[in-house]
């Protein structure tokens, strides 16, 4: 299998590449917070357990993040491989993504880092916002979750360079001119 983790501050444009990543590899596409999105719209057991926790920027705790985890591999047996948007966020996250996929015989072969300025973040969040009317994208919220994605994400990228799977990629410029950076980080 194929795996392959797309990192990026909030705003980083992670989501989007990893859309066009998928379609073009032929991959399953995973992101939490699309998934942890429709709970809280469904208003559904989990989407109730975490919509304060989102509504503040804070991260899932990792049991929720695991169990979704869990299903999207067993329901995706067949697949070519993933890959993972918003997911791992912590050291914890990605030492459980290894088990998971070692279990399967498979492992994340590339991890790419989209590389973008603070500035650059918040404007596109709050534009946004304003597009698409979401409630977890204000100045409040951004700086908190850029704050956490620091702290908690951002060691991930050593755990990863140390396993000889980092790619930086330069996250600004149009979409399709970091798809193709992206594209040759993979190669």
């Amino acid at each position: 299998m194929f795996n392959l983790i797309i990192f990026g501050p909030p705003g980083s444009g992670k989501g989007t590449q990893s859309v066009k990543v998928a379609e073009k590899y032929g991959l399953k596409h995973i992101s939490t917070g699309d998934i942890l999105r429709c709970e809280v719209k469904a208003e559904s057991e989990l989407g109730n357990k975490v919509k304060d926790i989102m509504t503040t920027g804070e991260l899932v705790p990792d049991e929720l993040l695991f169990q979704i985890l869990i299903s999207v591999l067993e329901n995706n047996k067949g697949v070519k491989g993933f890959v993972f948007d918003g997911f791992p966020r912590t050291l914890a996250q990605a030492l459980e993504l290894n088990k998971r996929l070692k279990a399967e015989n498979s492992e994340v072969v590339k991890a790419i880092s989209l590389e973008v300025e603070d500035e650059e973040v918040v404007d596109r969040l709050l534009k946004r916002a304003e597009i698409e009317g979401r409630k977890d994208d204000n100045k409040k919220t951004i700086s908190n979750r850029l704050n956490v994605y620091k702290k908690q994400t951002s060691p991930l990228l050593n755990f990863y360079d140390e396993r000889g799977r980092l790619c930086p990629v330069h996250g600004e410029g149009s979409i399709d001119e970091v798809f193709a950076d992206i594209c040759k980080a993979v190669g």
